[in-house]
């Protein structure tokens, strides 16, 4: 069940409490005996800005602001304390938790309940013996600094994200890519936005030789999903289309994954088609004034029936022709054809969403997402700001000419890897000859899955994306 935020003008003397303060606001020593005020202040000369004070009857923590920190920072530090507080409430096995804004300080305030509100999702789906609920089902906030709309559009938020953790935490034993696509069909048409499912005979008429390529290994149709949103008041003319990777499972196909545990994960290849599902969810639910389309190819990727090989020749649906050497080098052959349906759009900015290549992860671990394109540098200034609000962090990659001669064929336009140098860029090459607007390419591969805790991003399935796509088209 998810977590509901919502503004509370008052609260109760049995409530526990978060007091939000800073070294100006000082300490509401009402809520505290002699003890316990004392208590709190030595703590925080110290430097420990978290203490928590059980009456029994309730807990009160008190959190001060951090003085070293700013801006961004000051709110990625209010979500990390969000989700270290909330701990004690769940073990306490408090259901509600007011945030009292002493501070007078919005931003860190909305920033720490989405912190708890992030950290305190679970995946118990199957969980058959103890599921081990968290307690905590309402977080309350008193502050004069928040408006409504801000409760409203962080709730619309916090549920998006925890569907695209959903998504990619759910087994490819359940979520084969029909399911995905019917799944992003109900949930877009709650949201009032206007979905179409195109199935094999579609995609075979539409000749999306990339996608057919990659399913060939499988007994499972792939699916095609559009999903469009145009309110009647958005402000762009054209839209901005957003394109997801759908790998349902990966196995490498022919080009087989070694093992141990390089396939253990798989099931998060589709994080991308997730989180551009999840983002136009969250823009219809929130009634943006933006026209936003999201495609997403699935499939699985197996070395079965008649697999795609090593050596094959696939014509794409923009007709160019790609020698295969790596049938794991997959995600590209399937946006290849989704960037080139998106010129049916004729759009102001398309931006992919993939977990793409380990040589990102390598790059740059899990902590940031790695970039490149062809936007303009203001686009590009104003996307990167977004991921800074909301952290999570873009690193633009070089895309210099001289990387197109990597994937060059002797046999065909091109071929579908590049070697073992710059295998994030060539990937990045690659989906750029499928293009013919402003374009960005985000390698979510790092990020998109925790191996372990990783603060209110939690384990498993992040979500990446979805939050810095909804930063964007907010603030745009």
């Amino acid at each position: 069940m998810q977590t509901s935020i919502r503004l509370s003008p008052t609260y109760k003397s049995s409530d526990s409490l978060i007091l939000v303060i800073d070294e100006k606001s000082g300490l509401p020593t009402s809520l505290l005996s002699k003890e316990e005020a004392d208590f709190v202040r030595q703590e925080l000369k110290a430097e420990r800005n978290n203490v928590i004070i059980n009456q029994y009857r309730r807990i009160i923590a008190v959190h001060q602001l951090s003085k070293k920190k700013t801006g961004a920072a000051l709110l990625e530090a209010s979500r990390k304390t969000g989700d270290t507080l909330l701990s004690a409430f769940n073990r306490a096995k408090k259901e509600s938790v007011v945030i009292v804004d002493v501070a007078g300080h919005g931003p860190a305030v909305l920033a720490l309940a989405e912190g708890m509100a992030l950290g305190n999702y679970q995946f118990l789906k199957y969980r058959t013996k103890s599921k081990e609920t968290n307690s905590v089902l309402n977080i309350r906030v008193q502050s004069t600094e928040i408006r409504k709309k801000d409760i409203d559009q962080l709730n619309i938020l916090i549920e998006s994200v925890c569907k695209a953790r959903t998504f990619v935490n759910e087994p490819q034993s359940y979520l084969t890519a029909t399911i995905f696509a019917n799944e992003l069909a109900k949930m877009g048409r709650k949201a009032g936005i206007r979905v179409e499912v195109l199935r094999k005979p579609r995609i075979k008429a539409l000749k999306m030789g990339g996608l057919l390529a990659v399913n060939q290994g499988s007994q499972q149709p792939p699916t095609f999903t559009v999903m469009e949103y145009k309110p009647r008041n958005a402000k762009n003319k054209k839209p901005i289309v957003l394109v997801g990777k759908g790998v349902v499972y990966d196995t490498g196909g022919l080009s087989l994954k070694p093992t141990a545990n390089s396939m253990d994960y798989m099931k998060c290849d589709m994080a991308g088609g997730a989180a551009v599902g999840c983002a136009i969810y969250a823009i219809a639910k929130a009634k943006l004034p933006v026209h936003v389309v999201a495609l997403i190819p699935a499939t699985d990727n197996r070395p079965g029936e008649d697999a795609y090989t090593p050596g094959d020749v696939v014509t794409m649906m923009s007709g160019h022709t790609v020698e295969v050497l790596n049938t794991d080098a997959e995600g590209r052959m399937i946006l290849a054809d989704a960037l080139h349906y998106a010129k049916k759009y004729k759009p102001q900015l398309v931006m992919d969403f993939a977990t793409l290549t380990g040589a990102a992860a390598a790059a740059i671990g899990t902590y940031g997402i790695v970039c490149m394109g062809t936007a303009e540098e203001k686009v590009k200034a104003e996307i990167r700001q977004a991921g800074e609000n909301v952290y999570e962090r873009l690193a633009e990659f070089p895309f210099w000419e001289e990387y197109d001669d990597l994937i060059k064929s002797d046999i065909a336009d091109m071929k579908n890897i590049g070697g073992p140098a710059a295998g994030a860029i060539t990937a990045g090459k690659f989906l750029a000859r499928y293009t013919d607007y402003p374009w960005m390419h985000f390698d979510i591969a790092g990020p998109a899955w925790q191996a372990a805790p990783s603060s209110y991003r939690g384990k498993n399935g992040t979500g990446i994306g979805v939050r810095m796509l909804f930063e964007y088209f907010k603030n745009i």
